[in-house]
Order: structure tokens, then sequence, then C-alpha cells
């Protein structure tokens, strides 16, 4: 049985265009996942958005433990954007990064892009998570 979530999704499709991380946070195991990579993920693609602008990266997972060092993630996802238009980066348990604040705040220098995060730790379940981005993220 499908959980629907439509509010949530209404909530991350409102805020496209708003030049601002959007934050997923949660405790673990609560669909967070879910609605950024199957139900956030699938409504782009009903409206239109070409899947080679959509990059995902789960870093909770074994074989994406390389892109855990700052760098990496950084200069992956910056050589999938190819062109002018518009990207959405979907970025599953982005705590798990080295230094994952001072990626997204780069990220966020790069015009074409939409970036979308989930989080399940202490820091990303704080209020304080908005001030750490300096109005640069919504939560």
């Amino acid at each position: 049985m499908e959980i629907k979530r439509d509010y949530y999704l209404q909530e991350l499709i409102d805020r496209i265009d708003n030049r601002l991380i959007k934050i997923i946070t949660g405790i673990r195991r609560c669909g967070k996942s879910y609605l950024l990579n199957k139900i956030f993920r699938d409504y782009l693609i009903n409206n239109g958005i070409d899947e080679e602008h959509i990059i995902q990266l789960s870093l909770d997972e074994n074989k994406n433990k390389k892109y855990l060092d700052p760098d990496v993630p950084d200069e992956y996802i910056r050589s999938l954007i190819k062109d002018n238009s518009k990207y959405f980066i979907l970025l599953d348990e982005i705590q798990e990064a080295q230094n994952f604040e001072s990626v997204l705040i780069g990220f966020m220098h790069i015009d074409n892009v939409e970036i979308y995060v989930t989080g399940s730790n202490s820091k990303f379940l704080s209020s304080d998570i908005v001030t750490e981005f300096r109005g640069k993220g919504f939560k």
C-alpha cells in the first residue's frame, strides 16, 4: 500500500524557483527518501523535466561512499550540468557528506539548479539548520 504524501509533494512543488535549498528533515525511516526520490522525481518527469536534468545521489548507500568527500560530489554534479536548462539536484542523507554545508552553498552559485536534500541526524532536526545556510535554506 502506497502512502499518499500530497501535502508534502505540494510543499516541494510550491518552492520550485525560490532559489533556496529545500531541506526535508525527519526521523529515520519516515519516508523522506521516498518523497524525494520517487514521488517528487515522478512529478518532475510527468511535468516535462528530462531525466538527464534530474541529478540524484543517495549518500547513505555503500556504493556512493566516495561521494562523502565534499570535492567528489561537487565535481560529479557539476560535470552533469551540460546546458542552461533547469537541473534538479536531489541529495539523500546529505549529512553523511563531510562539510556538506559548503557543498550545498557552492551549488547555489549555479544559476540553473534547484537543490533538494534530505537529512535525519540531530543537526538536520535542529531548527538551527536554516540559519546555517544564512537565509539560503528552507525547511
